[in-house]
């Protein structure tokens, strides 16, 4: 089973990147995460490079979608929603329609700010964009506030109700894979 996880930040320390490294350390047996860090060499979409052959950058983020048995997203929130640079890759993922690498592949949603809300409007944007690219979008949240003291030394959500959510929303993204589509609505 391979989860591709995909920070929605380009900045050096992420706490979503932490997020997603608390989501490794928590995997079921048979489960590896591997995360995508190339968001910033992206070029920013237009038509008119989408075509073949498209960007390396773009090429790698498609195929590193298609390997992956799912994906999951971890955002912060910029000004009320999700990065650009993340919209930036979903719009490159969402690519040839309706033959996207992403159509119909299980997807989760977590984020981490430093503010108090965790990241829960940019999680609810980035999830509609996925639901209209046809991503398999797991009706789960987990908003993690104050960032900078949620992890532990041990690199764990310090919370262990926190730490918990995440251990569930990744088993049931990995359960995800083996049901057929369930798209939430």
């Amino acid at each position: 089973m391979r989860i591709l996880g995909i920070s929605g930040s380009l900045r050096r320390g992420s706490h979503n990147r932490a997020l997603l490294r608390a989501a490794a350390a928590s995997l079921p047996p048979g489960a590896t995460l591997e995360v995508w860090d190339d968001l910033a060499a992206l070029p920013a979409y237009d038509e008119d490079l989408d075509r073949d052959p498209v960007p390396e950058p773009v090429a790698a983020l498609r195929r590193a979608i298609a390997d992956a048995d799912v994906v999951l997203i971890a955002t912060p929130e910029y000004n009320a929603s999700l990065p650009g640079a993340l919209k930036n890759a979903l719009d490159w993922a969402s690519r040839p329609w309706p033959d996207n690498a992403l159509r119909g592949t299980p997807v989760a949603v977590i984020g981490s700010s430093t503010g108090l809300f965790g990241a829960v409007w940019a999680q609810a944007e980035v999830r509609k964009v996925l639901k209209t690219i046809g991503a398999d979008v797991l009706d789960a949240e987990l908003a993690v506030g104050l960032a900078d003291e949620a992890f532990g030394a041990d690199g764990r959500l310090a919370d262990p109700g926190m730490q918990q959510s995440l251990e569930t929303i990744v088993r049931d993204l990995v359960g995800a894979c083996e049901q057929p589509a369930r798209i939430a609505a």
